[in-house]
């Protein structure tokens, strides 16, 4: 058995025969780690599974019969939006978030539902299997169709997957697995790579669908190297603060469906909760003729999710003022700021302002330019913006208003929910329907919309 050592780049997975300060593929600082790689034998049962099959062969296009896409219904409508339908057999997702974010809570609320009809294997290597019973009993899941396994060697593991023939395989983490033929540390990224690689192979040819948990950093991104992304069919994502209750789950990734949908849960003490309306849930309990709050309308995927803005502008005591923002993208707070300042006619220089989107929502769509701006100058003028006004439109660098996708199904979203008035711009007012309970609000600059509202 040979052992060598490369250099490989903790980012993107680049190899290099010396260490080196900074990754020429990815340009990265600081990401080259050392890595210990040994030669086995073809016989290794981790080695076996990482190579072709002996009976696969190249076909033409025409002699593939892709026939229909078998999906599995996860008993969550939101999970399965973001699945694009259904977890589809033979998949391999991973799902992402920070630590107590309520990944494997989701996961094993599914095995209920799923368990009726299919057989589970939830392989653990962070909890024993009475940690995880005793969570299975808070959360209700009494389906004998579930097996815990804990283990954390993948030959181990491997012998349980074909002996037990699941058809959904649950692993939680993927950075606690191992393969013992290998000289690192569970977490490494051979480690990683080759514990990713094993269970893909085993989901394509044994058509068994796949869930790998993976933790995140301290940066937001998947422990790992990106090449672990590449290898799974979809990554999800979970949004949102830890010790709030509303969680976003989001598809950065999906080969079998949009990455444009999101699912919203709530965490409650029987688990997560779906919510099927995320407007009235985001909405619920917000202040009234309070200045500094906004309501916007953004797109996720194909649903308008309604959403509250809230600014808050004070007198700086500093040199420089600060700028801070919770939701939105802060450059572009930044620019809408400048944009304010220069064509809005507010001071904004002399003050701090600090934006946030109720509820834990990242949103980064133009948009949302609109409420935010109007959000910013209510708080400075000190003026309430009426309850049941909602903005909606994409502010340029000369304070104009250009139109934005969807717009008449924001508005009737916006009217459906009970808002009297939606603020537009007129760029986009001569393709929209006539709306009956709902006054549209036409405007071509901030300038117009901030004299009239604020």
């Amino acid at each position: 058995m040979k052992s060598k050592t490369v250099y490989v780049c903790s980012e993107c997975g680049a190899n290099y025969p010396k260490w080196m300060g900074k990754c020429t593929t990815c340009n990265s600082w600081n990401t080259i780690i050392e890595e210990v790689v040994v030669d086995t034998k073809s016989s290794s049962k981790v080695a076996i599974m990482a190579t072709p099959s002996s009976n696969s062969a190249p076909k033409t296009i025409a002699d593939i019969d892709s026939g229909d896409e078998e999906r599995t219904l996860t008993g969550m409508s939101e999970l399965d939006r973001v699945l694009g339908g259904g977890l589809v057999r033979g998949s391999l997702v991973l799902v992402g978030g920070d630590p107590g974010i309520g990944k494997s809570t989701l996961l094993l609320q599914i095995c209920e539902y799923i368990g009726k009809t299919k057989s589970i294997l939830y392989v653990s290597g962070e909890e024993s299997q009475r940690q995880i019973k005793l969570r299975a009993d808070r959360l209700g899941i009494t389906t004998p169709n579930l097996k815990i396994y804990s283990e954390t060697n993948m030959s181990l593991i491997i012998d349980c997957i074909f002996k037990e023939k699941p058809d959904i395989l649950i692993v939680d983490s993927v950075q606690t697995m191992y393969n013992p033929e290998i000289q690192s540390t569970p977490g490494n990224i051979a480690q990683i790579r080759d514990v990713a690689s094993v269970l893909m192979k085993i989901a394509k040819e044994n058509s068994i669908s796949v869930f790998l948990v993976g933790h995140v950093t301290k940066e937001g991104s998947l422990a790992g190297p990106k090449i672990l992304e590449h290898i799974v069919d979809s990554v999800l994502y979970f949004e949102g603060d830890r010790h709030q209750s509303f969680r976003v789950l989001r598809a950065v990734k999906n080969r079998f469906g949009s990455t444009n949908e999101i699912g919203v849960f709530e965490m409650c003490g029987s688990g997560l909760q779906e919510i099927p309306n995320p407007s009235q849930a985001m909405l619920s309990g917000r202040p009234e003729n309070v200045p500094g709050s906004c309501i916007i309308c953004t797109m996720e995927g194909t649903r308008p999710v309604l959403a509250e803005v809230q600014a808050l502008v004070s007198p700086t005591s500093f040199g420089n003022p600060r700028r801070m923002a919770s939701g939105p993208d802060l450059g572009r707070a930044l620019m809408l700021m400048a944009v304010l300042e220069k064509r809005g006619g507010l001071r904004l220089s002399a003050f701090d302002a600090y934006v946030n989107i109720v509820g834990g929502l990242r949103i980064t769509e133009p948009a949302a330019d609109l409420g935010l701006v109007l959000a910013i100058a209510s708080s400075y003028l000190g003026i309430s913006i009426d309850a049941d006004t909602v903005a909606i439109g994409e502010v340029g660098l000369t304070g104009e208003l250009r139109n934005c996708n969807f717009l008449e199904s924001r508005i009737s979203e916006c009217e459906k929910l009970g808002f009297k008035k939606c603020i537009i711009p007129s760029v986009g007012l001569n393709k929209l329907k006539k709306f009956k309970n709902i006054e549209v609000c036409p405007f071509s600059d901030i300038k117009g919309v901030i004299d009239k509202f604020c």
